[in-house]
């Protein structure tokens, strides 16, 4: 076991399963539960081109590739494993592709996370499951406050609608079947930031694939606020719930949704962010706004009070932070750095992480 403090020791030699575990949040996730000392097997795709879970190579107990939609291969894997707990992150994660294929949004967002939700209640045990949802799961009124876990859910477009229904959908599950027994809660993540996302369309890999290239980044929504945050601040908050959950704290609680975002000060528009890079990796921009493009919201924040009041969580790193160790981990990567320099990077920054904590929980 890494030298990771007390930092969530209660995963050690826990039985842990991530869903979608080869995407990008899901990489970041079980490199740390890796470190953490967990049993840890992943349910998901293959990768789609060049990937960070093909460049860390976690090692997993089981390494299991599968869609969730598909019910009976899911139920098997959960026998076979016997997860402590499940982090169920496997989705269609972005908004644009849900206009391309909203049919496949909503069965991989809704129906797969049903089927998880099956296959828990189905085991003989008591199973406790962090279900990953989205801040876009709020009805988004484009103003100034930040939302609350009980504020009205739903979506303009596909993607946040099918949020929306997959926060619904395991809230039923739970009022019917889990309340005396399985640990089941949802989490709220804000916009992630954080080396090793290749997905194209998204801010920081399409900004940082530009200046690799010399080439001007081009930025659809240069006024678009988002509250941006870096993966290990939300994954810190994915374990500090999956904790509470684990040590039966969650019994009595009668709330189960929680976000998690950053400070106030972490909301910033897509031009701040994009001039924050070029500070420290000097290149230009353009604005490629497009009246005809789909509806994304212009405006979104998150309260994080109740992720504070009842897990003690808060975010550690600020703004500047985040984007200095998210564009750190980019330039490495894009001057020829090895997969084990990466890997070698990717743990360096999860005990930087851990170290900024201090005795605050992350």
């Amino acid at each position: 076991m890494e030298d990771l403090g007390m930092s969530f020791s209660i995963y050690k030699g826990k039985k842990v399963l991530v869903t979608g575990h080869t995407g990008f949040k899901g990489s970041w996730l079980v490199t740390w539960l890796e470190l953490l000392s967990a049993e840890v097997s992943g349910y998901g795709l293959d990768p789609d081109g060049i990937s960070l879970y093909g460049i860390l190579q976690p090692s997993l107990t089981r390494d299991e590739r599968g869609d969730v939609r598909d019910l009976d291969r899911l139920r098997k894997v959960l026998e076979e494993v016997q997860p402590d707990i499940v982090f169920h992150l496997a989705a269609q994660a972005l908004v644009g592709t849900s206009y391309e294929n909203p049919l496949d949004t909503v069965t991989s967002n809704v129906v797969g996370t049903a089927n998880l939700l099956e296959c828990v209640r189905a085991l003989p045990y008591d199973c406790h499951c962090v279900v990953v949802t989205s801040d876009k799961c709020y009805l988004n009124r484009e103003w100034e406050y930040a939302y609350r876990e009980n504020d009205h859910l739903g979506g303009r477009d596909v993607y946040s609608a099918s949020k929306a229904a997959a926060e619904i959908i395991t809230a039923a599950w739970t009022a019917s079947f889990f309340q005396s027994r399985c640990g089941v809660a949802t989490a709220r993540g804000g916009n992630v930031i954080g080396g090793g996302d290749f997905t194209k369309g998204r801010l920081f890999p399409d900004c940082v694939a530009s200046l690799a290239e010399d080439k001007s980044i081009e930025v659809r929504n240069p006024a678009s606020i988002r509250p941006w945050q870096h993966v290990l601040d939300c994954l810190g908050g994915y374990l500090r719930l999956g904790e509470w959950l684990l040590d039966g704290s969650f019994r009595g609680a009668s709330e189960r949704s929680f976000n998690f975002g950053p400070v106030a000060e972490s909301r910033r528009s897509v031009a701040e962010l994009v001039e924050q890079i070029l500070g420290l990796w000097p290149g230009q921009w353009i604005d490629r706004s497009d009246p005809l493009a789909p509806h994304e919201a212009g405006r979104l924040a998150v309260s994080i009070d109740r992720a504070g009041a009842v897990l003690g969580w808060t975010p550690t790193w600020e703004f500047l932070d985040s984007v200095r160790e998210t564009v750190g981990w980019y330039r490495l990567f894009y001057s020829g750095g090895s997969n084990e320099e990466l890997r070698e990077e990717t743990i360096a920054q999860i005990r930087r992480y851990v170290s900024a904590c201090g005795d605050a929980r992350p």
